[in-house]
């Protein structure tokens, strides 16, 4: 039976997971919002150039690639940043960060500056990404932290839907200007919440050696701090020692290139088919709308599966789980061309995304809970950062096999192939051993308090 003081701890802890949980979900929910607007208001800029000037499709699609341009640089600039000065710092940062771009955005009036403007913005949307994982990793209860990192990062797609969903009523009343100040919002609405809600990370600042401050939050937050093996003070440095991106090649290299590549697949998928899947729709015979349906189920589909299969990954580890999503995402996508009835291929679509966004959900949450804590920011980093390659990549490698036009079929089979290779990533993905690489410094601390 636990006692006043225990029951009080888990009261105080069981508050903060939910202020991190909430204030992450919302922060995320914001961030795909900003990577996705752009694509619900392009079409006027093709139709309107009073707007920014005349644009061609070869410039809109060069403007869609500079956001995410923006969130590479930006997430591999705050994996490093992150392990050094902290996760809070960084996100309250990133928020302001990209809710002043999506202003200052909003009031350009030429292609270039529009351009300029959106890798600017991008660089905030990419820290959050990155450092996001690694806060919520630190606080997730060690049976919730697949579940946590599910909920938090499904809020990308729920972020993709709301701008969807918000220029079909809103775009003709307020215009682009109006949908990017919409992005904006965080300025005044999260980030002063945040600020005042969304502590530092017990793990960080013990791995850090700052243990007075550590057990004073580990106080507040009823969080308690992380597990430590004293070791004498003059023992030499190991490789737990080494921190950020250092520590991250030189003591996970293996490991490390696997979870990039498995991420730049699945961000390959994921904005290959968030791209082009309602024009693949629409040149399957289906009209604007139900091809937009499509899209709509695909994202729902992966929210929700990502949720189921996050409580699956806690009990049996996320490494299976994410072979089975990847694998599962190949076979829909391939079913995709067996001709099934309306009603079996919006099922089959929804499967989809649980194999390709609720796929991709998982792998952020199995590479924030793979590394040890002074390198998990740079982890999480190179996962959203080098992954991002394959968003870029995705969308323009289907844009020249429509050019070639290849038919449909062919894809769908190539994108059911890339999903086969991840699956197969994942399987020679060494088993996590962050366990057992304690940082030093967070033992000399523990053995000098």
């Amino acid at each position: 039976m636990a006692t006043p003081d225990q029951s009080a701890q888990e009261a105080r802890r069981l508050r903060t997971i939910l202020w991190v949980v909430s204030l992450a979900t919302v922060g995320l929910i914001f961030d795909g919002y900003d990577l996705v607007v752009y694509g619900a208001v392009v079409k006027q800029f093709l139709t309107d150039p009073t707007q920014i000037g005349p644009v061609n499709s070869a410039i809109a699609g060069q403007l869609g690639s500079y956001a995410l341009f923006g969130v590479l640089v930006g997430a591999l600039m705050a994996g490093t940043v992150g392990d050094i000065i902290g996760r809070r710092k960084v996100m309250l940062g990133s928020y302001a960060w990209f809710s002043i771009g999506m202003a200052i955005t909003a009031m350009m009036d030429s292609t270039a500056s529009f351009g300029w403007m959106r890798f600017l913005t991008g660089l905030g949307v990419g820290a959050l990404v990155a450092t996001t994982g690694a806060l919520v990793a630190e606080y997730a209860p060690k049976d919730k932290k697949n579940l946590c990192n599910a909920i938090v990062y499904s809020g990308i797609p729920l972020g993709s839907l709301l701008a969807a969903l918000l220029a079909i009523m809103l775009l003709e009343h307020i215009g682009w200007r109006g949908m990017f100040w919409i992005g904006a919002l965080p300025f005044v609405t999260l980030l002063p919440l945040a600020y005042f809600k969304m502590p530092e990370s017990v793990a960080w600042l013990a791995s850090h050696g700052r243990m007075e401050e550590a057990r004073a939050l580990s106080e507040r937050t009823g969080v308690p701090l992380p597990e430590a093996h004293p070791v004498h003070a003059d023992a030499p440095a190991v490789a737990g020692s080494r921190k950020g991106f250092v520590g991250l090649f030189a003591d996970y290299l293996a490991p490390t290139v696997l979870l990039g590549l498995m991420s730049a697949l699945g961000l390959l998928l994921v904005y290959s088919l968030n791209t082009w899947l309602p024009v693949l729709m629409s040149q399957s015979g289906f009209n604007t709308k139900g091809s937009l349906q499509f899209l709509l189920i695909l994202n729902g589909g992966a929210v929700l599966g990502a949720l189921l299969a996050s409580k699956v990954a806690d009990r049996f580890g996320a490494k299976s789980v994410v072979v089975a999503c990847f694998a599962i995402g190949a076979a829909a996508i391939f079913m995709m061309t067996m001709g099934f009835p309306v009603a079996g291929l919006l099922a089959i679509v929804a499967v989809v995304g649980l194999g390709t966004s609720g796929t991709q959900v998982l792998i952020y949450g199995l590479v924030s809970n793979y590394y040890r804590t002074n390198v998990r920011g740079a982890g999480v980093a190179w996962c959203a950062g080098f992954g991002r390659l394959g968003g870029v990549v995705g969308p323009i490698f289907i844009g020249y096999m429509q050019q070639a036009e290849l038919p449909i079929d062919t894809t769908f089979q190539i994108l059911a192939g890339v999903a086969a290779v991840g699956a197969v990533l994942t399987l020679v993905l060494p088993m996590a051993r962050n366990a057992s690489a304690k940082p030093a410094a967070v033992k000399v601390a523990a053995a000098n308090a």
